[in-house]
């Protein structure tokens, strides 16, 4: 086997060692300032000037005298492109132009709406108006036939209902789903047209 007590050794300094964390952000990271280690690299002024192919060391120098940071905009061209502004405004500006962009965006919600096979026409045109409200909020909308006890015997008085709900919301929804029977439930979705 090996030595007595071995599982309790401590591990070497180099098997101790972690792996580097990844940084998992699905953004490209900004490398600013000494962070850029390709030189030449080509100069934007803060103004939109271009100031040509110059080295790292003359580009920092430049973006310096102004006050200014170095940042790398275009890591992937041949010189890569360096622009010389203030990094901490230029962040400020993306986190506010993602912000926005998120608040314009719809997330799509399942809404559902249950029914009994024996359902009321008011309590059926009540549901079908819940559904049709959600549809035009462009939500997609989960139509839930419930069945109890005797009422297995007789599924198609269910699937009758869910054709009816269908044909009523045709003009705003269209079947995403078609309906089947998962235990007591028979369930179809319709997604916004």
């Amino acid at each position: 086997m090996g030595q007595p007590g071995s599982a309790f050794l401590t591990p070497s300094p180099e098997e101790n060692q972690l792996p580097p964390l990844e940084n998992n952000s699905k953004a490209p990271r900004t490398r600013v300032n000494r962070q850029i280690r390709i030189s030449p690299v080509r100069v934007i002024a803060d103004n939109g000037d271009q100031l040509g192919v110059l080295s790292i060391d003359e580009a920092l120098a430049a973006a310096h005298e102004r006050g200014l940071d170095l940042v790398e905009v275009a890591p992937l061209a041949r010189p890569p492109v360096v622009k010389i502004m203030d990094y901490g405004k230029f962040k400020f500006e993306q986190a506010k132009a993602a912000r926005a962009a998120k608040k314009k965006q719809h997330v799509i919600h399942l809404k559902e709406v249950k029914y009994r096979p024996g359902i009321d026409d008011h309590d059926f045109d009540f549901k079908t108006r819940h559904a049709r409200e959600f549809l035009a909020d462009g939500n997609k909308v989960k139509v839930t036939m419930m069945y109890r006890g005797r009422q297995m015997a007789h599924i198609e008085l269910g699937r009758e209902v869910l054709d009816r709900v269908a044909l009523e919301l045709k003009d705003i929804g269209k079947i995403e789903q078609e309906p089947k029977l998962e235990g007591r439930n028979m369930s179809m979705v319709l997604a916004p047209k």
